[in-house]
């Protein structure tokens, strides 16, 4: 699958897991997109390197789907809990 592939498949798993994890982010819909994008990428080349599921080459493989969305979901998980701790913090 082609870099445009993972890209598209990337807004997809942001908005599912935006979807799963409602609330406020710090960074607004185009960080939680771009999030998404990363986190697809990354969730699919760690479930290549672990051997899951069927070829993770495929758009349509649902090996490759959740690898994406896991990855989304992880990433946007480590996103809030970065950006809460200085998001919550004041200056007297």
């Amino acid at each position: 699958m082609g870099i445009i592939g993972w890209i598209v498949l990337g807004l997809v798993a942001g908005i599912i897991a935006k979807a799963i994890l409602p609330g406020d982010d710090p960074g607004g819909i185009i960080v939680t997109t771009l999030i998404g994008i990363v986190g697809a990428f990354a969730g699919g080349l760690i479930t290549k390197a672990l051997g899951f599921g069927g070829p993770i080459d495929e758009f349509f493989d649902f090996s490759t789907w959740l690898g994406a969305i896991i990855g989304s979901i992880v990433l946007l998980l480590i996103y809030r809990a970065v950006t809460g701790r200085r998001h919550g913090r004041t200056a007297y």
